[in-house]
């Protein structure tokens, strides 16, 4: 445009002689390049307006700042929860792999709950159906006998189907009696420590049993050839058999 200009000015002089024929075709090919050049300007220009428009119709109407900033401020306080969320599931699988190598031992299962696939019990107890079973060495009295089994975690035996009793007494020495979680807090009404409702067509008691008002607790053990449960005092020493819910990870 400089080009186009300078020569259309009044600054040529009309009445000097004509120029050299080799400088007009100078002249003329600086011309011709000229108008290459804006019509490459004006193409460039024209493909970049289209490519801001389209990138406008990608984006939208933009929101106004104050939006910007909140939506901002919710996704940082969105990263700060799931990154606690995600801390505190490193720190569980880290308690779980470490009872998993010191405490618990597992087996495989066909799982109705998502993402559990394992069940577990703490070393020494014994499965069965969805609890575990801890059968204790020692004697204590009923109420020892369950703050005992309170400090594992556990309670004393709840017994509730003829499957549960003739898994428990397979593994229970017959020379022994054991007290399992029901108890009389007077009056005959016979409670589960763990508030199962107590059920007398599930019970297996011996014949003529219970039969003393002042026997409040229960004690399961062999009485001719048979298991079956007896009413006896609390205070006595008997061993004891402790219950809880399997794990499942």
């Amino acid at each position: 445009m400089n080009l186009k200009n300078n020569f259309d000015s009044s600054d040529i002089n009309v009445d000097s002689p004509p120029a050299p024929q080799n400088k007009i075709t100078s002249l003329k090919g600086s011309h011709r390049f000229a108008k290459i050049n804006l019509t490459s300007f004006i193409i460039f220009f024209l493909l970049l307006k289209i490519l801001l428009s389209i990138v406008l119709l990608i984006l939208g109407p933009q929101p106004p700042h104050s939006m910007v900033m909140g939506n901002l401020s919710q996704a940082a306080s969105n990263y700060s929860v799931l990154f606690k969320k995600y801390s505190q599931l490193l720190e569980e699988k880290a308690i779980i792999k470490e009872l998993n190598f010191t405490g618990l031992e597992c087996t495989k299962r066909h799982s109705l709950l998502k993402d559990k696939v394992w069940s577990c019990c703490p070393k020494d107890w014994k499965p069965f159906s969805s609890h575990c079973y801890f059968i204790s060495t020692d004697s204590a009295s009923w109420n020892e006998s369950e703050e005992k089994c309170s400090s594992m975690g556990a309670h004393l035996m709840v017994i509730r189907s003829q499957e549960e009793q003739d898994f428990i007494t397979k593994i229970l020495r017959r020379d022994a009696s054991y007290f399992i979680g029901l108890s009389d807090p007077g009056h005959r009404q016979w409670r589960w420590v763990d508030q199962t409702p107590y059920n007398k067509s599930a019970t297996f008691w011996h014949p003529g049993e219970p039969n003393k008002d002042h026997e409040q607790c229960a004690a399961i053990y062999v009485w001719h050839n048979n298991w079956g449960w007896n009413d006896i005092s609390c205070s006595t020493k008997q061993k004891s058999v402790c219950q809880m819910m399997k794990i499942y990870l």
